[in-house]
């Protein structure tokens, strides 16, 4: 009889439950797939009493997840506890030590600690597993690592995070602003438990982090992401983006250039007729460019119990047929100390400023932009009140710093009132 692959699952929220039910629904499905039978045979939860959708009577059950990797009859952990730190790392770890594959949903873990765990991991002979880490139940780190191993990669950009897509969909669908979105969305739930983690851009930075990990390899860089949440984003912003063809987007980017790896995760202008610019809902999208396939398109749903347990299911099949990879597509002794890259590659600009209406406003900001070095693609005055002027400016291709140097002397001009929006036009 063929031996058994046997999963410890620790974690049973959404994602966990959700492996729970794929496993005993599909046995015979991922056995035949396989070419061995996949079993659970021990658990490990916060609270064992809680009514879960699921039977797990017939499992093992540890209070301690670290018990749980410990355990002779376990062959692969399942971490589905989440958090950069704590119980989920200790896990990992521990069962590292003791023998263990593991697969993990923890995108926070890993981008702070991926470089390190992987090289555990691969010192011990073992794998470490993370699909439903980035992007729900698309099968992007498949893509990158074994589609798309003979290309070289040029960038890899994507909407990672499905709160903020939501929001800004829906400010667009309804007119609604940021303020009562938000509120929505706490309302459904679909906020992490510090709101900042999806608005302010880390969840999905943490993601675009493992990406470029992958796709240049590069040792994960967290800390050199440049981010930006959504949180500043006015009805405004998205009517005008929209009047002139674009949509804004909580885009991810990165890509290997000659001064070093970029990587930002901030707002940006797509091409409405692009499909990041037709992205709605809560959806993900990742766009993979490389040097023989051209430019491919991923989209699905970025979370969910579904989707994430079956991320988490393709890598425990992955370790049952016997594919084992390096955590990053290469070992992680190799991967490279890439130097942040502090100036962006050039790009179109978006920038929306409202100007006290008198003879010479507008000159004083197109002397800044001039003197910057920026020169204006197109330009647009809206209706104003007499006191106060909104304007428009869509620049040719600027690097990101004369931007900035321009944003800080606008201020001196005298005719600024409060603060200007810029943007950057992704070029996709």
């Amino acid at each position: 009889m063929t031996t058994p692959l046997r999963l410890g699952i620790a974690g049973l929220g959404t994602v966990g439950i959700g492996v729970v039910k794929i496993v005993q629904r599909h046995a015979n499905t991922l056995a035949r797939r396989a070419g061995r039978p996949i079993e659970i045979v021990a658990v490990s939860a916060s609270s064992r009493g809680k009514k879960r959708g699921a039977d797990i009577s017939t499992y093992a059950w540890e209070d301690d997840p670290v018990a749980l990797a410990r355990r002779d009859d376990v062959d692969v952990v399942v971490e589905l506890i989440g958090g950069e730190n704590g119980p989920a790392k200790a896990l990992v770890e521990a069962a590292i030590a003791h023998g263990k594959d593991v697969v993990t949903a923890n995108k926070a873990l890993l981008a702070h600690h991926g470089q390190s765990l992987a090289l555990a991991a691969e010192e011990a002979g073992r794998v470490l597993r993370f699909e439903a880490a980035v992007a729900g139940g698309i099968p992007v780190i498949k893509a990158l690592t074994e589609g798309l191993a003979g290309n070289r990669i040029e960038r890899v950009m994507g909407v990672m995070n499905g709160t903020c897509n939501y929001i800004l969909t829906q400010m667009e669908a309804t007119g609604q602003g940021y303020n009562a979105l938000f509120e929505e969305c706490a309302r459904l739930g679909y906020l992490e438990a510090d709101p900042n983690l999806d608005v302010g851009g880390i969840d999905a930075g943490h993601k675009l982090s493992l990406l470029a990990a992958i796709a240049f390899g590069t040792q994960v860089d967290f800390d050199a992401v440049e981010l930006q949440g959504i949180t500043d984003i006015s009805l405004d912003d998205i009517r005008l983006a929209r009047d002139m063809g674009f949509s804004i987007k909580l885009l991810g980017v990165a890509q290997l250039t000659g001064r070093g790896l970029e990587q930002r995760m901030t707002p940006c202008l797509v091409p409405a007729s692009h499909p990041l610019g037709q992205l709605d809902g809560g959806t993900n999208m990742v766009v993979i460019e490389g040097d023989s396939v051209g430019q491919i398109v991923l989209r699905g749903p970025g979370a969910g119990e579904g989707p994430t347990a079956s991320a988490v299911m393709s890598d425990v099949m992955d370790i049952a047929r016997g594919l084992r990879l390096p955590t990053f597509g290469e070992a992680a002794a190799n991967l490279l100390e890439a130097p942040a890259a502090v100036v962006s590659s050039a790009a179109p600009w978006y920038l929306r400023m409202t100007l006290l209406d008198k003879p010479g406003a507008l000159a004083r900001i197109a002397t800044v932009l001039g003197e910057s070095g920026i020169s204006i693609d197109r330009m647009r005055q809206y209706s104003h009140d007499g006191a106060h002027a909104p304007v428009l400016i869509v620049t040719h291709r600027a690097a990101s710093d004369d931007i900035r140097h321009a944003l800080e002397r606008f201020a001196a001009t005298g005719v600024l009132v409060g603060a200007p929006v810029a943007m950057r036009i992704e070029e996709v």
